[in-house]
C-alpha cells in the first residue's frame, strides 16, 4: 500500500450506514497516473464557506463537563487519525477520512451568529467550549480569524470561555487571552499526544509540533492565562509511554491542571485507525487493537454514556495509576478553575438600547 506522505488518513471511502453511494478508484486509470508521474499528485486543501442559521450547539451529555459549545470549522486540517470528529463528515456525504482533513468548511458568521444567541432574552451564561469537535486553531484560522472574533464578542459582552487545541497558534490570540484571564473569563487546554516528532507527524500530520505544542503551554503560564495540559488520546503501546514525561515537563512549566483520556473509536474512526496500524507499525497492529479490545468490553468502542469516557481493565487502571503518580511528581496541583458567569451582559438586540 503506497503511503499518502502529510496525511492522517489513507483512504477516502465513504461510509455506507447512511445509505450513501459508494466511491471506487478508477484503478486503470490510477495505474497509468502512477506509472507516468510515479507518486499521486499531492491532496491539497479545499475550503468552503457555509452559512448555518445558528452556531451554539448544546449537550446533555453527562460525560463531558459542558453544556454548549461552539465549532467555527467542520473537518481539520490537523489529520489527526484517532480524531472522534471525523464521522460528522459523513453526514455530509463526504469520507471520514482523506475528505476530513482536506475539504474542509468554515463559518465566516459564526461570532455574528453567536452574538444573536448572547441577545436573546433568557439566555443563561455557562462556560462556552471551544475545540469540542474540530481545532478552533488549525491552519486556517490563520485567514479566517473566526476563533478570534468569538473570544473578542466573549470578551465584550463578560462571557466565560473554554478552548480546548493542538496548536501553538493559540499564541496568535495571547492579547484577547490575556484580557479574558484577568476577568477569570477563559481557560486554555493543549493536548499533547507524544514528545516523539516524527510519531506527532505519523499520528497528527499538520497539528504543532509536541516541542511547540509544550512551548505554547509555557506561554500561557507567563501571560497569566489558565493553562492545562492533556494527554490526549493515550493509544497503549504507541504513546502510553510518553504519559509521566509529559506530565512532568508541563509541570516544569507551571501548569497547574492536567488530564488524560483514553484512545476512542466510534463510527469509521476504527477501521481508519486499523489502516493506520497496518501501514505505519505493523509489527503491534494486533497487539494495540487487543489492548483496546480489552478496555472496551472486547469491542473496539463502547458509546454507551458513562462507559465511552471511563475504560475498564487491566490497562486503564494501569495508566489511571500512572497518571495518578505522575501528576504528583510533577507537582501539578489539579486546581479547580471556576470561571466567573457574573459578568455576562447581553448585547442590544437588532441594534436597540435593552432597558429591560
Amino acid at each position: 500500500m503506497q503511503v499518502i506522505k502529510g496525511r492522517g488518513a489513507q483512504s477516502g471511502a465513504v461510509p455506507t450506514r447512511f445509505g450513501l453511494a459508494t466511491r471506487e478508484a478508477d484503478g486503470d486509470w490510477q495505474d497509468i497516473a502512477e506509472s507516468i508521474d510515479g507518486e499521486p499528485p499531492r491532496l491539497r486543501t479545499s475550503v468552503t464557506d457555509e452559512f448555518p442559521r445558528s452556531i451554539l450547539t448544546f449537550n446533555a451529555s453527562p460525560d463531558i463537563p459542558f453544556d454548549r459549545s461552539v465549532n467555527a470549522y467542520r473537518g481539520c486540517e490537523h489529520g489527526c487519525i484517532y480524531c472522534y470528529a471525523r464521522p460528522t463528515h459523513a453526514y455530509h456525504d463526504l469520507s471520514p477520512g482523506l475528505d476530513f482533513e482536506t475539504r474542509l468548511f468554515a463559518k465566516p458568521q459564526a461570532a455574528d451568529l453567536l452574538r444573536a444567541t448572547f441577545a436573546k432574552r433568557g439566555y443563561i451564561p455557562r462556560p462556552l467550549a471551544m475545540g469540542t469537535n474540530t481545532d478552533p486553531y488549525q491552519p486556517i484560522e490563520r485567514d479566517y480569524r473566526i476563533t478570534r472574533q468569538v473570544l473578542a464578542l466573549c470578551l465584550e459582552v463578560g462571557h466565560p470561555v473554554t478552548i480546548t487545541t493542538k496548536s501553538a497558534r493559540v499564541l496568535d490570540d495571547l492579547d484577547v487571552l490575556r484580557a479574558l484571564a484577568e476577568r477569570r473569563l477563559v481557560a486554555v487546554g493543549i493536548s499533547i499526544t507524544s514528545l516523539d516528532p516524527r510519531l506527532s507527524s505519523l499520528l497528527e500530520p499538520r497539528a504543532s509540533s509536541p516541542a511547540k505544542r509544550m512551548a505554547a503551554l509555557g506561554a500561557l503560564v507567563q501571560a497569566g492565562i489558565p493553562a492545562h495540559v492533556g494527554v490526549s488520546p493515550v493509544i497503549p503501546a504507541i504513546t502510553d509511554e510518553f504519559l509521566e514525561q509529559i506530565l512532568m515537563e508541563a509541570g516544569s512549566l507551571g501548569v497547574r491542571s492536567a488530564s488524560w483520556i483514553m484512545l476512542r473509536l466510534p463510527h469509521e474512526v476504527a477501521p481508519l485507525f486499523r489502516e493506520w496500524l497496518d501501514t505505519h507499525f505493523p509489527d503491534r497492529a494486533a497487539k494495540v487493537m487487543h489492548i483496546v479490545q480489552s478496555m472496551r468490553g472486547g469491542k473496539d468502542y463502547d458509546a454507551s454514556f458513562h462507559t465511552r469516557m471511563k475504560p475498564k481493565g487491566v490497562w486503564a487502571d494501569l495508566i489511571r495509576t500512572r497518571f495518578r503518580l505522575g501528576i504528583r511528581r510533577a507537582g501539578i496541583a489539579q486546581d479547580k478553575l471556576e470561571l466567573d458567569c457574573s459578568q455576562f451582559r447581553a448585547p442590544a438586540r437588532d441594534g436597540q438600547l435593552d432597558l429591560f
